[in-house]
């Protein structure tokens, strides 16, 4: 395992591709509604990347079980946990989720950030899955500081989750970030207090939970991409870039401009 540190000029680079991130997701906030195709939005997030000078990271993006990802953005919609492919035979409905997970390079550094968004009228029981998957986010964020441990984030994200009866996708984990978009270490979304990696400062990590309204059991779609729940129900994924430091964990992605455009529902 080769852990890099990133300097203070590198940091900022990677927090101006992580807040072009989050205006992508900002603009696709604008779009999603019944109607649109999940290729639409991802011709809208291409097109908004390129404009500003960065380049879409999944584009091409290589895959162990088959071709390259043929997309500019996941669009993962309610059993999809991850890897969702835009096309333009799946339409969003009123009551659908999706997700939306998007990696920007600019200047030579990643951005990398997730958001789950509500089609229409979306029940109750489906935003508090989604209210306690970003909880756990944020959770897992403020266990991130230097002198504790990988585990430490774990631990926050699987014991808020499971705590509501949610299940916690362990094949799939967050990553260290910075000239690639997937370096060392492996954040996994469950764990124990003071296991794994010490953490240090100026190690940048993304951190997603991604999590089950019902079982974590997970299988893997004929498009060799497509990751779904097992039971057919519905999952949340939310991410952030992060840069730890000995204080505070610095943020790098950012949800504003979704939640402005939103107001905070959950």
């Amino acid at each position: 395992m080769k852990i890099f540190l990133k300097t203070e000029d590198e940091i900022e680079l990677m927090r101006q591709a992580n807040q072009l991130v989050g205006k992508t997701l900002g603009e696709l906030a604008k779009h999603i509604k019944p109607g649109v195709t999940t290729l639409q939005l991802d011709k809208i997030a291409d097109t908004f990347i390129r404009d500003h000078g960065a380049v879409p990271t999944f584009k091409g993006f290589p895959n162990p079980y088959g071709g390259p990802f043929p997309a500019s953005i996941c669009t993962s919609v309610n059993d999809v946990v991850v890897h969702g492919v835009p096309n333009k035979e799946t339409v969003l409905k009123d009551g659908d989720i999706i997700s939306i997970d998007c990696g920007t390079l600019l200047n030579g550094f990643n951005g990398d950030s997730c958001y789950t968004f509500c089609v229409g009228e979306v029940s109750e029981e489906v935003k508090q899955l989604l209210k306690t998957t970003k909880e756990s986010l944020y959770l897992g964020i403020e266990a991130a500081v230097a002198g504790r441990h990988l585990g430490d984030i774990s631990y926050a994200v699987q014991s808020h989750c499971e705590a509501q009866g949610y299940g916690i996708v362990r094949e799939l984990t967050g990553h260290g970030i910075g000239r690639e978009m997937h370096e060392d270490p492996q954040v996994p979304n469950y764990g124990r207090r003071g296991n794994g990696v010490m953490l240090k400062a100026s190690m940048c990590i993304a951190i997603e939970p991604m999590v089950t309204m019902g079982k974590r059991d997970i299988w893997l779609d004929q498009d060799r991409w497509t990751i779904r729940t097992q039971d057919g129900k519905p999952a949340a994924h939310f991410e952030h870039t992060i840069a730890i430091r000995k204080g505070k964990t610095e943020i790098l992605s950012s949800f504003e401009e979704v939640e402005e455009l939103e107001g905070k529902q959950y």
